[in-house]
């Protein structure tokens, strides 16, 4: 199992220090999810629009791999997103994703492994406890957020399905309908919206199988009402509302690969030494810190993870193996 070493706060600037504003709220987040944890069937958490806001909490437990750094503001975590399946422009998703239908709700599990099915999500919260995990994301645009995400490592989804030794990777597949989303219209993409990961990726601890964020279920412009977070990679790289997911020996073919191989690879780690072709990745803006006399942040090897994740590129040419 991957050591995760916690920094102690003397070992951190003052500013990424978590405010008491901030950690007396994740505190109260906890005991709200602990108070709703006996509402009903999970699927009535993924009600309509309209539902109340008790009914939208999710309980959960505190991790130690969450950074320490303030998280971003839950306005701006949805608000300011990438969902193409709904708009390319950042306010498209939470404009128009009001479209999409959350429940009921399937996850198909094929291809190499020995326990294929179709999980619901009231199956999929109860397979671990939910944790807050609050990680930092970097998108290839060149601005950042710190999310406090709720899910379970992706690994007990995958243990649970019993992986062949011809599974060298797994592949997401997220809804594409036209009736519900309006995106799907633009050429910019093929669809559905396909992504994958190496089976190593895919099972380390830090990669999260998500329901949720800031103590609440998905919202749809964030990928209600499952998705997955990888937080040492590309933001594009976390599909958002899967429907399928397929465990294949070969390494997939994903959807930005396929449509600019130049400019995006399969392993699209964040790494300020690797160039987009247009434009560096050596900085960042971190949303909510856009003041005009703000500077921006130095982009961290593997997105600040290195520690946690850098031995699985061993030996790799991280430059040709973008």
């Amino acid at each position: 199992m991957t050591l995760i070493r916690r920094l102690s706060t003397t070992e951190l600037p003052p500013g990424e220090i978590t405010p008491r504003g901030v950690f007396e709220r994740r505190r109260s987040i906890i005991r709200a999810g602990l108070a709703g944890a006996a509402l009903g069937p999970a699927h009535a958490l993924f009600a309509s629009p309209g539902a109340s806001a008790a009914a939208a909490k999710l309980a959960t437990r505190p991790s130690p791999m969450s950074t320490m750094e303030k998280p971003t503001s839950y306005k701006d975590a949805t608000s300011y997103n990438n969902y193409y399946e709904f708009g390319t422009d950042k306010d498209d998703p939470a404009n128009n994703a009001h479209t999409l239908k959350v429940s009921p709700w399937k996850l198909a599990v094929e291809g190499e492994v020995a326990k294929p099915g179709v999980f619901d999500i009231d199956e999929l919260l109860k397979l671990a406890p939910l944790e807050e995990r609050i990680y930092r994301m970097r998108c290839v645009e060149g601005w950042s957020m710190v999310i406090p995400w709720v899910g379970y490592p992706l690994s007990e989804l995958i243990r649970r399905v019993e992986p062949t030794g011809n599974a060298k990777y797994i592949e997401f597949f997220t809804l594409a309908d036209m009736a519900q989303m309006p995106g799907l219209s633009s050429s910019v993409l093929s669809w559905p919206y396909v992504e994958g990961l190496r089976m190593d990726e895919a099972r380390h601890p830090l990669t999260l199988l998500t329901v949720g964020l800031y103590g609440e279920v998905l919202p749809r412009q964030n990928g209600a009402p499952v998705r997955v977070v990888v937080p040492w990679k590309y933001g594009f790289k976390s599909g958002k509302s899967i429907v399928r997911i397929r465990f294949t020996e070969k390494q997939p073919i994903t959807s930005w690969n396929r449509a600019a191989p130049h400019e995006y690879g399969f392993y699209s780690n964040v790494n300020p030494q690797v160039n987009h072709p247009r434009w560096s990745q050596a900085t960042e803006r971190r949303i909510g810190e856009d003041g005009f006399l703000q500077r921006k942040r130095p982009t961290l090897m593997f997105n600040g993870y290195a520690e946690q994740v850098g031995s699985l590129y061993a030996g790799m040419d991280l430059k040709k193996s973008f």
